[in-house]
Order: structure tokens, then sequence, then C-alpha cells
């Protein structure tokens, strides 16, 4: 079945961790002072998204495991410095309280939410992209989702990096302009580059323009590291000194950042509801939280986007 509004297929984590820091906690707090900053942030956004995009299907994308073992495995350095003490996800004290609020604002509207166990949000939206009837438009802050652009597909990424009002609206022109190399090939190039926000140290001496010289003339990864065993490959001296001694990390970076595409998922609700499912339950949050402003622009939102 053809479709002429794409799906949008939102990084929850991302645009609520935005939200958060975005809106400040005493400009949205409950009656009993719980701060609902990030709640109020994020129906906001998807508010905008839904009005400016006009999709007809909108799935959002959780985090079941922010740090899964496999990749862990590969490459202990991933997000390790992300690590809170005590285990799991460092995340602010006052934000991790109103992510079941969120969760709990979208059962209400009948807005489906997804994750699966072993597996991030970006690993869910990868999925999705490949998985749901084109076309798709991606929505996030997370700059390794550029390499979900498929121009032949329909996939496009919404990036937020600079909030919802300035998002970039991304085909495959777009990120070969911003980096250089086709969004097929992003994975390759981040992983070169190296990525601290995500603990990937990347190669020493070899930065973003370096990266793609490398992938545009070798063709990712697996074609350096066969270039490096030949002696007429080309290569700077220092250069080729510096990709041999990764060696071992570029043999398992890439698969490191590659986002999955073959999560197991169950069949979803992905149709956008024009009034919400349950709409004595979206009263009920929506006064329990200090949220009618944010409901309110929401319902409307989705009632006026035919």
């Amino acid at each position: 079945m053809a479709h002429r509004s794409p799906i949008l297929l939102i990084d929850a984590p991302s645009l609520y961790f935005r939200a958060y820091f975005g809106v400040p906690e005493s400009a949205a707090r409950a009656a009993d002072g719980s701060p609902v900053n990030a709640v109020r942030g994020f129906l906001d956004m998807l508010a905008t998204l839904v009005r400016t995009r006009r999709p007809d299907r909108l799935v959002c994308a959780l985090d079941h495991d922010w740090r899964p073992d496999w990749r862990v495995a590969l490459l202990p350095s991933y997000k390790a410095h992300r690590v809170a003490a005590e285990g799991g996800e460092e995340v602010p004290d006052t934000l991790g309280p109103q992510v079941p609020v969120i969760l709990d604002v979208l059962a209400a509207i009948g807005i489906t939410a997804v994750g699966a166990a072993g597996y991030e949000a970006d690993d869910v939206l990868g999925t999705l992209s490949v998985t749901q009837p084109a076309p798709a438009e991606v929505v996030s802050g997370d700059r390794d989702l550029f390499q979900l652009v498929d121009d032949a597909r329909g996939v496009r990424l919404l990036y937020v990096g600079r909030g919802v009002a300035k998002l970039e609206d991304c085909d495959d022109a777009a990120v070969r302009a911003r980096y250089g190399v086709p969004a097929d090939r992003y994975a390759d190039f981040a992983a070169l580059r190296g990525d601290p926000s995500d603990g990937l140290p990347g190669v020493p001496g070899v930065g973003e323009k370096t990266a793609a010289r490398l992938v545009d003339r070798y063709g990712g990864v697996a074609g350096i590291l066969a270039a490096l065993d030949d002696p007429d490959a080309g290569f700077a001296p220092g250069l080729r000194a510096r990709l041999d001694a990764a060696r071992g990390y570029l043999a398992v970076a890439p698969t490191v950042v590659r986002v999955a595409l073959d999560v197991p998922l169950p069949e979803l609700p992905t149709a956008l509801p024009q009034a919400p499912a349950d709409p004595d339950r979206l009263l009920a949050l929506a006064e329990r939280w200090n949220l009618a402003g944010s409901c309110r622009r929401l319902v409307d939102a989705l009632a006026t986007r035919e």
C-alpha cells in the first residue's frame, strides 16, 4: 500500500533529553512541585513535528538497552564514560521520573512507543526505516542516524541538533555536503573520525576531512584495511602508521557504529489518531502533571493535520 505521507520515526530519548535541557525546571512543574520540563518540551516538539510534517503514521523509538552488551564486547570504551557509579546510564535525577509520564501521555493519546531488549532506540529506528512502508522521516539529534538516509527508499533524516524549530531535512546530497561521504558510508566515516560522546576513540590524527578522503578513495574501512597490506596503496607514511596501529579498533568499530536493521519487533499500530484514544485518561494526566497546554497543542495538531 502506497502512503502519500511519511511515517515519522521519533528518537524519543534524543528529544526528551533535549527537552530536559532546553526547558528550565522552574518553568514547568506539577502542582506538587515535580519538574515536568522534559515532558512539556517533548510534547511540544511532537506537536510541532505533527503540525509541520503532517504524517499519517508515527512511532516513538525507546532505549530498552542504551549500551548493549554486544557493542561493549566489541569495544569496551563504548559509552563507558556515561555509566553511573551504581551502574546504568547516568541520567539527571529529575529526568528519570519524567520518562514514564511521557509514555503514559503517549499511550493515552494512542501513539505507539516501542523498544527492544538488547537494542538502542537507534536500532529500532533503523529497523523501522527498512520494514515500514516508505516514505519515512527519522527525527533525531544523533549524528549516527545520518547512515539511515536512503534516497531510493525515501528515507530522510530530520536532524534536530539545533532544535525542532531549526530542523535540517537531510537527503543523501545533504549528508555528502555536510561530511563529504554518502549516507551509506557514514558508519565507516564515523569509525575513522571517532565520537567522544559515544566513547569511540577514532584513529588518532584522523579528523573529518581525512576520514572523508579515505572513505572516498578506499570505499570504507574494509577497503582501507585491505590497502594497508599493499605497499603501493599510496598512504602517506605517517597516516599508514596510524591506521596500521589502529587495526584492532578498525576491525570492530564500524560494527559498533552501524545501526542494526534487523531488530525483532512485533506488529505495530502506526496510524496516527486524529483524537485521543483515551480522552479521560489524557485529561487526568494533564491535570495531574500540569500539562494542559502541551496536551492541547498536540491534540490540536493531530486534529488539524489533514
